[in-house]
Parts: structure tokens; C-alpha cells; sequence
């Protein structure tokens, strides 16, 4: 089994940059793949970004060049790093882990952009 925590959602203006983290309760090197989701108020939750064990990313065409998905294996840790939000970028942010074949979600952390 596998606990997630994210953390590093805040209140920002459009155009500025968050970074959140990921904290796995176990080593991210045994998990397949590591994700980051969003849900909106009123929409169903939508895929970010995702990095694999291998190393490769793959992103939303929402967001990409905006955003960057990283690992730190050594923390246990995948990174969101989120630059030039907008306003549509205001969501709850989840992680998910996919471990032995079955997802694992992490409680989630308010991102919200201001026009």
C-alpha cells in the first residue's frame, strides 16, 4: 500500500508559479508511475501530467510548457512545478500512484489563480 500527501497549493496570481509536492509513504522506485490529476468546481477530474519509472513525461495539451512533472527518488517525492497560471488553472490537485497494478490517490491541494 501506498500513502500520498500533497502539499504546496496556494492562492496566486495569474502568471505566477507554484511548485507542489508528492511525499510517497514508500520508495517511488517500486511505483510504475506517478500522476498529477485536477478537478475544477462543477468538472470531473482531468489528467495534468504523469512520469513513469523510466523517466518520461507526458503532459495535458492544457499545460504543457506551462508545467513540469520531476522526480526525487531519494525524497520519496514527485514534483508539479507550475509556471504562468491562469485563472483556469484553479483546482484541487491530486496526485496518484499507480503501485502492484492498482491507483492510489492522495487527499488533494487547493490551487487557486486570481485574474
Amino acid at each position: 500500500q501506498v500513502q500520498l500527501v500533497e502539499s504546496g497549493g496556494a492562492l496566486v496570481q495569474a502568471g505566477g508559479s507554484l511548485r507542489l509536492s508528492c511525499a510517497a509513504s514508500s520508495s517511488i522506485r517500486s511505483i510504475n508511475s506517478m500522476a498529477w490529476y485536477r478537478q475544477a468546481p462543477g468538472k470531473q477530474r482531468e489528467f495534468v501530467a504523469i512520469i513513469i519509472s523510466g523517466g518520461s513525461t507526458n503532459y495535458a495539451s492544457s499545460v504543457k510548457g506551462r508545467f513540469t512533472i520531476s522526480r526525487d527518488d531519494a525524497r520519496n517525492t514527485v514534483y508539479l512545478e507550475m509556471n504562468s497560471l491562469k485563472p483556469e488553472d484553479t483546482a484541487i490537485y491530486y496526485c496518484r500512484a499507480i503501485f502492484t497494478a492498482k491507483p492510489y490517490w492522495g487527499q488533494g491541494t487547493q490551487v487557486t489563480v486570481s485574474s
